[in-house]
Formats: C-alpha cells, structure tokens, sequence
C-alpha cells in the first residue's frame, strides 16, 4: 500500500479537520507545516507531533518532496499558494473553499494544475456528508419527482458560508450547471470577511439546465443551517447535516433518514487517495469548486449591472470590488471591520497589510 506524503499551507482551525481526515486513512502520513505565523506553527506542529515546520511555504514545497498540498490558508492565497503547489508538481492538491476570490483566480488554479498533471480538489467537505450524498441518491432515483426549487439561507457572507450552499445545492440535485442568476446586495458598513470585501446582506435566484431554480437568502432570515428544502414535482425534502426529512405521495407523512456513514472529512482524504490510485473521480474535483464561485461572481455581477447574468460568467474580477472602488456601493456607517478578527493572534485586530 503506498504511503502518500502530505504538507499543509496554513495551520488555523480548519487545517485541525483536515488532520482528521488523514488519520482516518493509512495511505496518508503528513510530514511538514507551513504558516507565517509561528504561534499558529508550532502549536498547530507541538499538537500532531509534526517536527518539519516552515514559515515560508515555498520552501517546504521546495524541500519536502510532498505527494500532496493541501491549502488551508484564508482566501486570498488559495490561488498563489495552489498555483505554488501545482508548480512543484505534487500527486494532488486540495485547497479549502471557496475556490479562488474571482473567476480568473479560479481559470489560473485549473490551468496551472492542467499543465502540471496534478490532480486539483476543493474541500467542499459536506460531498461526503452521509446525508447529503443520501439526498442525492434519493433525487436521482425520483423519490420527490423532478426537483423544481430548492431553497437556502445562510450568513457571513457569499463566498464563505453561503458557497457551501450553492454547492449543497448542485451536489444534491446530480451537479446541473447554472444557466442564469439573478441577485442583488447591500453594502452599507465596509464589512470584511477573513479580509475579503462582503455584503451586509445578498440573495440570489439561479436556473440550472435541469430546469429547477434555486433561490439563496444571506443575512435576511434567522435560519442558518448548512442544507435546504427540495420542492419536486411529487414530493419535498428538508436536508440538513443530521438528517433528511421526506414527504411525498407514497410516504403520505414525513418519514426521517438520520445522518448514518463515514465521517466527512475521512470520506474526502480516502476519496482524494482512490483518486490519485485512479480508482474514482473525487467528488471535489475542481471543476464543482469553479461552479460554487461563479454563481457567486454572477449574484455580484447581476446587481453591477442590473439585469439577468447570463453564464458564463464574463468578468474576471470580483464585482463586488469594482462596485466598491468605482463608488457605485458607498459606505454609509463607516468603521472597517472583518467578522473572522476572533482567528487573529496576538494584539492584532487586522490582517497584516490590510
């Protein structure tokens, strides 16, 4: 059995899920760290036992001879540090959502893993949630008929919380493309998330060619959950990640399906090594990355230029940052802040250099 040599970039907490992961795999041993920040380093080192720690990224990928990079870092260096990986010529690269922060981001980190022969995935964990892949077995199989909406809510922001409910809602519906979106935002304070620019609040309506829409309501309502509703033509479920909950003409009455299976990050790192063996496709691959961000840059796009955003998307920026800088989304309560500052260290209360 091959053993598959790992290097994380960036040792915050989400870096602790993937960790898991690996442990739940013999295939996988990770061998070296690499984070900026040398508290980060060495506690996140000193807690999983691991001696080879870097500050510079680069240098770890240049020492290490890794099998596989996985890029846990905060959003703005998924791309560069992808990009850094790929170059180097690893089995595999897993890199955290979103994806990238603008659709050339996204085109660089394809084409850079295209070139090299390196496998890209994106950690959207929740694929290998039991419930979630239990939900699209169901739709596949017509257990509510042809799906026809689905709706979602969530917070903190489009490309943080609510890309994991655009991908939910592909993942379950067999991963239709979006065909068209139509959205709108407000930006009234200078909000930030892990130092990227976001809404104080969004929504979002997006055809797919299956024919279903989905609608996406950010900071607008107080449910917050990681799952939705699926209106079919015979039925309806209600998803979260503990269970699904069915209604249609032949249970005559809700019946309840709880979370039962393997754990979701064990199931990503097991799926990414079949993946590099040859043995499946992983569920992450980068192309269902790309298509989370691109209905977001389309919710952005479509309230930039007031109409329907016909796919693709054609602005390779982030729209929301052309809005800003152009004037066109004045601050009206000003006072930066950034909604993750509690992940700092230290006395900081920015991220450097912002």
């Amino acid at each position: 059995m091959s053993t598959y040599r790992v290097g994380i970039i960036g040792c915050g907490s989400i870096a602790q899920l993937h960790m898991h992961g690996y442990a739940g795999d013999d295939r996988f041993e990770v061998v070296a760290l690499s984070d900026p920040v040398a508290e980060a380093l060495n506690v996140f080192g000193d807690r999983y036992e691991i001696a080879n720690r870097y500050t510079d990224a680069r240098e770890m990928l240049d020492q290490e001879a890794l099998d596989v990079v996985n890029v846990c870092t905060w959003h703005k260096l998924h791309a560069p540090m992808t990009i850094a990986a790929c170059a180097r010529k690893p089995k595999a690269v897993l890199c955290e959502k979103p994806m990238a922060t603008n659709m050339g981001e996204c085109d660089e980190m394809m084409t850079v893993a295209h070139r090299n022969k390196v496998k890209l995935a994106i950690a959207h964990q929740r694929r290998f949630n039991p419930v979630w892949t239990d939900a699209r077995n169901l739709i596949a199989a017509g257990a509510i008929g042809a799906p026809k909406h689905v709706m979602t809510s969530g917070s903190q922001g489009l490309l943080n919380d609510c890309s994991h409910l655009l991908d939910f809602t592909r993942y379950v519906m067999g991963d239709p493309n979006a065909v068209w979106v139509l959205g709108n935002i407000e930006r009234k304070t200078d909000r930030y998330e892990r130092d990227m620019r976001i809404e104080d609040r969004s929504a979002g309506i997006v055809g797919y060619d299956n024919g279903a829409v989905g609608v996406l309501l950010q900071e607008m309502v107080p449910q917050r959950r990681q799952g939705g509703t699926v209106y079919g033509e015979d039925g309806i479920m209600d998803i979260d990640e503990q269970r699904v909950r069915l209604l249609n003409s032949r249970t005559g009455t809700w019946e309840e399906r709880p979370h039962t299976g393997e754990d979701a990050s064990i199931g990503q790192a097991r799926e990414l090594a079949d993946w590099i063996e040859g043995r499946v496709e992983h569920r992450g691959e980068a192309s269902h990355g790309r298509a989370a961000v691109e209905i977001i840059m389309a919710i952005y796009e479509s309230a930039r230029m007031h109409e329907v955003v016909q796919m693709p998307v054609r602005t390779r920026i982030s729209p929301i940052d052309v809005m800003v800088e152009m004037g066109d989304l004045p601050v009206e309560r000003p006072g930066r802040y950034d909604i993750r500052a509690f992940l700092l260290r230290g006395e900081q209360m920015r991220p450097e250099g912002s």
